[in-house]
């Protein structure tokens, strides 16, 4: 009996040191504005990374839902940081938009689409920013981006932005066409089966487009999983604007864990 109350109080000390040291490790999580100016234009992207080191680490952007620059990206961008990355919410939209509804998230996404050396110019100045960090890997660079981010940040891997690689979650497939010798980054795309936003026939198009010129590409479904699958909020926002979006717990745990293995090999 005196034994087993013994293991009992070690297991307990090894799981309070395991906690102490996860809060710690959050702790030193440092968050600060980036803003700078293109032109008249003001943007505000958000930085996150463990303050308690100098040394360098490698770099992962993220772009957000069309919804814009929300809490939801904010706290992927701690999280990555958590990893040990400096890592970057890339304010695409300019002076931190936010959509309040579909409407909006359309007017803001819609020029991006139409213009990716537009999107590709805001990303570039962000990128050039986040270079100075003084705990910057310049050399060890990749880029995340969530439905409208995802579509945008294969967009410019596809455009020859040099990137270690490239994460898509849930993003749109039907973008830039890919050219052999533009496309460096290695790509890794987590979609769910049951997006009613991206077709079937987009699928195949977007494998065979890469196929074409040689790309390295991981493409994982996930079933049951929709589009914005990866957010918490999906679901409620689905009723809300009436539009085919879910929340699904396995392919947000299995997505982000693909993309952990993901990363930590592209920045060996």
């Amino acid at each position: 009996m005196h034994k087993t109350k013994e293991i009992t109080f070690s297991i307990l000390m090894l799981l309070s040191i395991v906690i102490t040291a996860t809060a710690q490790k959050k702790s030193s999580i440092k968050t600060e504005s980036l803003s700078y100016n293109i032109g008249d234009e003001k943007f505000l992207s958000y930085v996150a990374y463990n303050d308690k080191s100098a040394e360098k680490r490698p770099v992962v952007l993220v772009v957000h839902e069309w919804w814009g620059m929300n809490d939801y990206v904010k706290r992927r961008t701690r999280q990555l940081a958590e990893l040990g990355y400096l890592a970057v919410a890339v304010d695409l939209y300019g002076e931190g938009k936010i959509a309040n509804n579909v409407e909006e998230a359309v007017g803001f996404s819609t020029p991006f689409y139409k213009d990716p050396i537009l999107a590709k110019s805001h990303f570039d100045a962000v990128l050039e920013k986040i270079k100075l960090n003084r705990v910057a890997d310049t050399n060890n660079i990749a880029a995340i981006g969530y439905c409208f981010g995802g579509s945008m940040v294969l967009n410019f891997a596809k455009m020859g932005e040099n990137l270690k690689g490239v994460v898509s979650f849930h993003g749109g497939l039907a973008g830039v066409p890919p050219t052999e010798g533009l496309l460096k980054s290695e790509l890794l795309i987590c979609h769910g089966a049951d997006d009613k936003f991206v077709s079937t026939e987009e699928v195949k198009n977007f494998k065979k487009e890469l196929e074409s010129v040689n790309a390295i590409y991981t493409f994982k479904e996930y079933p049951n999983a929709t589009h914005a699958f990866s957010n918490p909020d999906a679901t409620e926002m689905g009723k809300k604007f009436k539009i085919p979006i879910a929340y699904n717990e396995p392919a947000d745990v299995a997505s982000w864990n693909e993309m952990k293995t993901f990363l930590k090999r592209i920045f060996k």
